[in-house]
C-alpha cells in the first residue's frame, strides 16, 4: 500500500484543487471522485438557471396577462363593477351565486352607461315654454303680467297634419302662447288639443307644415311601454327640460309603485315614485326603461320640503286610455271673432284657498246668478253650483273661465263640470252645454 499526491485539472469544471488519493482494497481513487462530484455541480447550477429563467418569464407574462384584463374591464365596464367582477370571480363554482352576479353586474352596467339610450329617444322629447297672463290685485288696483314658464313634452303620433305632443296639464294651463323646442334647436307654435285636470295630462298639437324637412327627419315619435310590469330596483331614466335649460338627463331606480300623493292643489293620485332627479321644468317629460320605453311621465309640482331622492311620475299604463282620448278632440288654434264668442249665461264669482277654508265652498268658479233664457238655465245650472272644469279644463277662477269660453263660438258643444250641494255634501254634477249668442248689450 502507498500513497501518492494526485494533481486533478478540472477544466470544464471550473476549478483546481491537490488531492490525495489511496491505493487498497476497497478504496477509490479520489481524482475520480473529485471529477464526478464536478458534474454533479454542474448539473445543479444549471437547473438553479433554468429554473429562474422559467420563473421570471413566467412573471412577465402573468403580469403582462393581468395588466390586459384590467385594461380591458377599465374600458368595458364603469370602475364601479370591479368590486361585483371580484366578488364574482371569489364565488366561482357556485352556480347560483354566479347566475346572481351576472344580474347585478348587467343592471349596473346598463344602468351607468345610458348614452346609447338617450340617443334613441332624445329625438321623441320636446321643450315647451307657456307664456301666460298673470293677474295681480294690489290695493284695489289690478295689474296684469306676461310670464313664461318652462315644461316638457313628448312627441306621441303623427296624425291628420298634427304633431301630437303629451305633457302635464300645468305645464300647458292658462296659456296665451306655446312654442315647443325639437332637438335639432327649431321652435314651432303649438296649441292645445285636450286637457284633463284630474290626471293632470294635456295633448298638444304643431302643425307637422310649420316644419321644415331636416326637422321632420330629426324628429322621432315615443315607443309606450308597460308600466303595470315594473319592479322595484328596476333602473329607470328621466329626461326634461329641468329648470327651462335645455334637456337634461338623469337616472336612478323605481323607489315605489303605487304611491298616493297629494298634490300642491289638493288632489291626490297614485304615482311611480323614482329617486331620479325630477325637478321644475321637468314636468310633462319622460321617465324610461333601459331599453328605452315611456313607462310615466314626469310630474315636478308634486314636492315635498326638505326631503330629497323622492320624484314622481304618473303611470303610462293609465294614461295611455286618457291620452288617446285628448288626441280625438278638436285642436283649439284660434279665439272666435268677439261678435261670434259662444255665451253662458251666468253671473261667475271666484272661489280661491281663502274662501273655502272660511265657507267650505269648494275652489272654482262660484255661480252667483244665472239668466233667463240662457244656456246655463236650458241645462239646469243653479245659482250655489260651483263650476270646477270646462271640457276637461280645470278652472279655478271666474278669469280663467272666461279666457277658456274666447275659443268657443256660438252653437258649440262643451262639457262642464259642477259642484253642487245635495243632502248638505258637494257631488259632482256632469253637463253638456250648447253655448248660445252672447245678448247684444253685452258686446
Amino acid at each position: 500500500m502507498y500513497e501518492n499526491e494526485i494533481y486533478s485539472n478540472s477544466e470544464n469544471g471550473g476549478y483546481t484543487s491537490y488531492q490525495t488519493g489511496s491505493y487498497g482494497t476497497g478504496n477509490s481513487y479520489g481524482t475520480d471522485q473529485n471529477v464526478k462530484g464536478g458534474k454533479k455541480k454542474k448539473g445543479t447550477f444549471r437547473k438553479f438557471i433554468v429554473s429562474m429563467g422559467l420563473g421570471i418569464t413566467f412573471g412577465v407574462f402573468a403580469g403582462a396577462g393581468f395588466y390586459a384584463v384590467r385594461l380591458g374591464a377599465d374600458k368595458l365596464l364603469p370602475a364601479g363593477n370591479q368590486e361585483a367582477i371580484t366578488s364574482q370571480t371569489q364565488q366561482e363554482g357556485n352556480p347560483a351565486e354566479e347566475a346572481r352576479m351576472d344580474n347585478i353586474n348587467y343592471v349596473t352596467y346598463v344602468s351607468d352607461d345610458i348614452s346609447g339610450v338617450v340617443e334613441n329617444v332624445m329625438p321623441a322629447m320636446v321643450s315647451i315654454v307657456n307664456t301666460s297672463t298673470r293677474t295681480t290685485s294690489f290695493f284695489g288696483y289690478t295689474y296684469e303680467e306676461s310670464r313664461p314658464s318652462a315644461g316638457s313634452g313628448i312627441i306621441v303620433e303623427e296624425k291628420d297634419g298634427e304633431l301630437l305632443i303629451v305633457s302635464n296639464n300645468h305645464v300647458v294651463a292658462n296659456a296665451d302662447s306655446l312654442e315647443v323646442t325639437f332637438i335639432d334647436g327649431t321652435t314651432a307654435a303649438a296649441n292645445i288639443k285636450g286637457q284633463d285636470s284630474d290626471m293632470d295630462l294635456a295633448v298638444i298639437a304643431v302643425s307637422l307644415e310649420s316644419l321644415t324637412e331636416d326637422t321632420r327627419k330629426a324628429i322621432n315619435v315615443a315607443t309606450l311601454g308597460d308600466s303595470d310590469s315594473l319592479k322595484l330596483g328596476q333602473p329607470v331614466i328621466a329626461i326634461g327640460n329641468a329648470l327651462g335649460n335645455g334637456q337634461s338627463v338623469t337616472n336612478g331606480i323605481v323607489s315605489a309603485l303605487d304611491r298616493e300623493v297629494t298634490n300642491e292643489d289638493g288632489t291626490t293620485g297614485t304615482y311611480i315614485q323614482t329617486n331620479a332627479a325630477i325637478n321644475g321644468g321637468n314636468s310633462g317629460g319622460a321617465l324610461l326603461t333601459i331599453t328605452g320605453e315611456v313607462i310615466g311621465i314626469n310630474s315636478g309640482k308634486i314636492k315635498a320640503t326638505g326631503v330629497e331622492g323622492m320624484g314622481y311620475a304618473i303611470p303610462i299604463s293609465s294614461a295611455s286610455p286618457i291620452i288617446a282620448d285628448l288626441m280625438e278632440r278638436q285642436t283649439r288654434t284660434e279665439k272666435a271673432a268677439e261678435e261670434e264668442r259662444g255665451y253662458l249665461g251666468i253671473s261667475p264669482q271666484t272661489v280661491d284657498g281663502t274662501t273655502e277654508q272660511m265657507f267650505g265652498i269648494p275652489q272654482g268658479v262660484y255661480v252667483a246668478k244665472v239668466f233667463e233664457d240662457t244656456a246655463a238655465e236650458q241645462v239646469g245650472i243653479r245659482k250655489g253650483d260651483v263650476l270646477v272644469k270646462l271640457d276637461g279644463q280645470k278652472v279655478s277662477s271666474s278669469e280663467e273661465l272666461m279666457k277658456a269660453l274666447e275659443y268657443y263660438k256660438a252653437g258649440e258643444t262643451v262639457s262642464i263640470t259642477l259642484k253642487r250641494v245635495e243632502n248638505g255634501e258637494y257631488v259632482d254634477v256632469e253637463l253638456e252645454v250648447t253655448l248660445g249668442n252672447r245678448p247684444e248689450e253685452d258686446q
